[in-house]
Parts: C-alpha cells; sequence; structure tokens
C-alpha cells in the first residue's frame, strides 16, 4: 500500500473521527479492552515535508485550535494537542493510538495493530510511555477477531486506508465478527465519503450482517458530486453509548460550518 497518514494528519477527518474517539473513550465502562485495527505511526510531525506539501493539517488543526467559543464536543482534542506540544503551536499531531493510551485507565488494555512495519517500528516507540498499551505488526481485520475478549467491556476502531477493493467487504465482516464474538463489545468505524452510493452500499451490508443498531455520522464537507475526491467523512458506531448522538452532531457540525464548503452534517440510525 502507498498510503501514508502523514500528508493527512490532522485534517477535517481527523478532527471528526478523534473528537468522536475522545468521547466514546469518555463514556465506555471499566475496565475496558481497545483494539485499533489500522493504528498508523501514533504522532505526526506536522512540520514536515508531507504535511507541508499537503496543507490539510493547516486547514484542519491549525483552524481549530485558533478557534473561538469552540463547542465542548471538541474541547477535549484541543486539549490533547495543546498539551502534546506543550502549550505552543501545533507542530505534533496525536493519532488514535496515543489518544487512546493517554484515556487508559487502570486495568484498561490497548492492542494498536500496525501491518506496515516501518510505521509499525515507529509506533512501537510512540507507545513506550504506556505499559498497557502495546502494538503488533500484523492484519488488524484478523488479530482483532482472534484477540477480541469474548466478554467483558471492549471498544474495536476500525480505519482502514481504503486503498484494497475489499476494505469495505472487510469492514463488515470484521463488525460482524466483533459481535459474534463479543456482543457488549463496541465498534468505531470511520469511512471516506466520496459518492454517496458507496457509503450507502456500505450501510446496507452492515444492516443485513445484523450488527445494528448503528449510529452513523456524516460530515459532508462539499456536495457529493465528485467521486474522484474525499468530499467527507463519515461514522459508523455499532451499540453506540447513549447520549453520542448529540456529540457527533456537533462535531460534524462544528467541522462543516467551519471548514466545509456548501456541505452538510447528518446523523442518523440504522439497524
Amino acid at each position: 500500500m502507498n498510503y501514508r497518514h502523514a500528508f493527512h494528519a490532522g485534517n477535517f477527518a481527523d478532527l471528526v473521527k478523534h473528537a468522536a474517539l475522545l468521547d466514546l473513550l469518555s463514556r465506555m465502562p471499566r475496565p475496558l479492552t481497545v483494539i485499533d485495527t489500522h493504528a498508523g505511526r501514533g504522532l505526526y510531525d506536522l512540520s514536515g515535508d508531507e504535511a507541508q506539501r499537503s496543507g490539510e493539517a493547516q486547514a484542519g488543526i491549525g483552524q481549530l485550535m485558533k478557534a473561538k467559543d469552540l463547542p465542548a464536543a471538541l474541547q477535549p482534542l484541543c486539549a490533547a494537542v495543546s498539551q502534546l506540544n506543550g502549550g505552543g503551536t501545533a507542530r505534533l499531531y496525536p493519532g488514535s493510538p496515543l489518544l487512546i493510551a493517554g484515556a487508559l485507565r487502570k486495568g484498561d488494555s490497548y492492542l494498536a495493530c500496525e501491518l506496515r512495519a516501518e510505521e509499525h517500528a515507529a509506533l512501537t516507540q510512540a507507545l513506550t510511555p504506556w505499559p498497557a498499551a502495546r502494538a503488533v505488526c500484523a492484519d488488524g481485520y484478523a488479530e482483532v477477531v482472534a484477540r477480541l475478549p469474548r466478554d467483558g467491556d471492549a471498544l474495536v476502531l476500525i480505519d482502514p486506508p481504503f486503498e484494497r477493493a475489499d476494505d469495505y467487504d472487510r469492514c463488515v465482516e470484521t463488525l460482524g465478527a466483533v459481535a459474534a464474538r463479543n456482543p457488549k463489545a463496541v465498534t468505531l468505524v470511520w469511512l471516506p465519503l466520496k459518492d454517496l452510493e458507496t457509503f450507502d452500499s456500505f450501510v446496507r451490508d452492515a444492516e443485513a450482517a445484523g450488527v445494528g443498531p448503528l449510529l452513523i455520522a456524516e460530515a459532508r464537507m462539499r456536495p457529493l458530486n465528485d467521486p474522484m475526491k474525499m468530499n467527507g467523512c463519515a461514522l459508523v458506531v455499532a451499540r453506540a453509548p447513549e447520549g453520542m448522538a448529540q456529540t457527533l452532531q456537533s462535531i460534524c457540525d462544528w467541522t462543516v460550518g467551519a471548514l466545509g464548503q456548501g456541505g452538510a452534517a447528518r446523523i442518523w440510525t440504522a439497524t
């Protein structure tokens, strides 16, 4: 795979995903097992060549850190980025692994899966301060099915790059496998929004797999009329905790309103 998240770290999609992830972690019962299927390197240098060339971080986290009257749903992410950077300019951005590791409590555990050796090496180093967090160089789809506890509270994050033709199918398969293995597990899936039919097809397949109820959040940054562009992103949460819909609405409303171009936010449920 050619995907490198360093080009996209801190963009609008990361803001939606990471603000929602922090909210979800705050709502989950403890002790908690967390498994991340596509963890990445964990920490991103926004002053690096990749981030500077894309400009996505400046248009995303750069704008969030300067925003006035930020809604409560986005303040934990703002605080985490500020703490990472010592209160200064956002030169470093935390990926999901650092946000999850930083939210662990006594008795919790975190398994971060990353298939690419170079990214896994960086991830292992980034997680060093947290003994309850560990990284494996492996296929995250397979690891979560093999390692998810059969009982107890658990959170699964599925966030692939969607470069492989089978990523949508494997996401649905993994949703089904997680539900079958541990009915208490909550699963958060991130997806790009390019064209509506691709996304609707995914939701239909997830419904057919019987993994509901599903809480769905769409941040459409622009109209979905060019399938060659990432026009937004979506989150699909299986067995979402009560009250999370309001948080997702706030996150998507701000992101679309502040950073989008004629888009819309939509929160809905599917069974």
